[in-house]
């Protein structure tokens, strides 16, 4: 089954931290575009241009309100990474206390090497 969503587009989106702490503000409520710029110290074109790329991911829309434009969250772009992601999750987690363990043993293995040295 095709995905309706762009998986690059998305996690390119993603890939921005400003792109993601919008994500987060519109979690809360749909907001006007001069709302989501106020906390972000860059222009308003520049919010902007994040806007559209957050809207062409397909993880935002955007609807004009007479002089102001609006963004609230479309969760269904969000659905399309975490199905795919989901996919993922059924690999064996790594076992972080294993791995710690191997390091140390190689590490103490080359410090042994130096001393003899």
């Amino acid at each position: 089954m095709p995905v309706p969503y762009d998986l690059d587009l998305i996690f390119s989106a993603l890939a921005d931290p400003t792109r993601r702490a919008i994500l987060s503000m519109l979690l809360e409520d749909d907001m006007a575009v001069s709302d989501v710029a106020a906390p972000f110290g860059i222009s308003l074109a520049a919010i902007s241009k994040h806007l559209v790329t957050l809207a062409a991911a397909g993880l935002i829309q955007q609807e004009r309100r007479g002089r102001i434009t609006w963004c609230k969250l479309d969760p269904e772009g969000m659905r399309a990474a975490a199905v795919w992601m989901r996919g993922f999750g059924q690999l064996d987690p790594l076992d972080l206390d294993d791995f710690e363990r191997f390091l140390a043993s190689q590490l103490s293995g080359l410090e042994l090497e130096d001393d003899r040295n």
